[in-house]
């Protein structure tokens, strides 16, 4: 079954840095998007970063400066580094994965594959 594990949450105290890995594991055929979403308590879901299989970003426009993306693409893994958090990081975090991947005898193309999330507490 083809599916994201998260990883990393936890607390952490203000102007500490975390990182958050994220594995793809199943039967892929390809991955094309990797990213991060937070779910900060009281708002929608909202889009932290982005990065293609080349390399290129795509940061939302409040946590550009502090977040930053990576992906292993042998090993089927992102990351997501967030340096001097902030209490108001405190959320639930979840990779996401744009993919097609192959049950047997049928592909499932351009998929939207979501983790369970992982939870940040941004506290002293």
């Amino acid at each position: 079954q083809v599916q994201l594990v998260e990883s990393g949450g936890g607390l952490v105290q203000p102007g500490g840095s975390l990182r958050l890995p994220c594995a793809v594991s199943g039967i892929i055929y390809i991955i094309y998007d990797l990213g991060w979403y937070r779910q900060i308590p009281g708002n929608q879901r909202e889009l932290v970063v982005t990065i293609t299989p080349e390399g290129a970003t795509n940061y939302g426009e409040s946590v550009k400066a502090r977040f930053t993306i990576s992906r292993d693409n042998a090993n089927k893994t992102v990351a997501l580094q967030i340096h001097s958090v902030k209490p108001e990081d405190t959320a639930v975090y979840f990779c996401h994965a744009d993919l097609t991947y192959y049950t047997g005898n049928h592909y499932y193309r351009d998929q939207d594959l979501w983790g369970q999330g992982t939870q940040v507490i941004v506290s002293s």
